[in-house]
């Protein structure tokens, strides 16, 4: 590869970088209680006995996946483990909910069969308008789950439907996907440590 190729190389990993910071510096310059009160939210359901339901699509079925692992297995430290289900994982249940129902109902389902009053369900979109995800949401609220969603863009209207709305305010979807995790770190962290 010759040097041309490796310094337009550099100059584009420079630039996501920056990309990512600007907006990770942004969203820690609003209000970050959404986070703190997500967390909160989780911990309280934990200690009653409750669980967490989380689910989105592509790569935020994916941090869904990833959120659902530390729970369940361990974030920084050892301890019990959290009862923790992504909704994103089952072949089996997506494709016969799916076909039988159509794939609005892929969450919503799972929702009404493993969802209880006082456990939490976390929705993630980047856009904030996933048909599947909002249809869940309604599901959660129906039946007395905490709600939680994280978004981009303008939150959509998975925004006005939950008790707590974390936004990270930016079109792109791959720099929202990072914030996005961050903060699930984060409420991970906070949970571990109150549990």
């Amino acid at each position: 590869m010759s040097g041309v190729h490796d310094t337009a190389a550099v100059r584009t990993v420079e630039r996501v970088l920056d990309d990512a910071v600007a907006l990770h510096q942004r969203v820690r310059a609003q209000s970050l209680e959404a986070v703190a009160r997500a967390a909160d939210l989780i911990t309280s359901s934990y200690r009653a006995g409750g669980k967490v339901l989380v689910f989105g699509n592509g790569g935020s079925a994916a941090d869904a996946q990833h959120f659902a692992a530390e729970l369940v297995g361990r974030f920084e430290r050892d301890r019990p483990g959290m009862a923790a289900v992504a909704l994103t994982t089952d072949a089996c249940v997506l494709t016969s909910v799916a076909n039988d129902y159509g794939f609005e109902r892929i969450f919503a389902r799972q929702i009404e069969a493993l969802g209880r009053a006082g456990d939490v369900a976390v929705a993630i979109s980047t856009s904030g308008g996933s048909a599947n995800v909002i249809e869940a949401v309604r599901e959660a609220v129906s039946r007395g789950l905490h709600t939680v969603a994280l978004t981009g863009r303008n939150g959509g209207a998975l925004g006005g439907m939950v008790q707590v709305h974390i936004n990270v305010p930016h079109d792109t979807t791959c720099r929202i996907q990072e914030v996005h995790m961050t903060l699930l770190h984060a409420i991970c962290e906070i949970v571990e440590r109150a549990n």
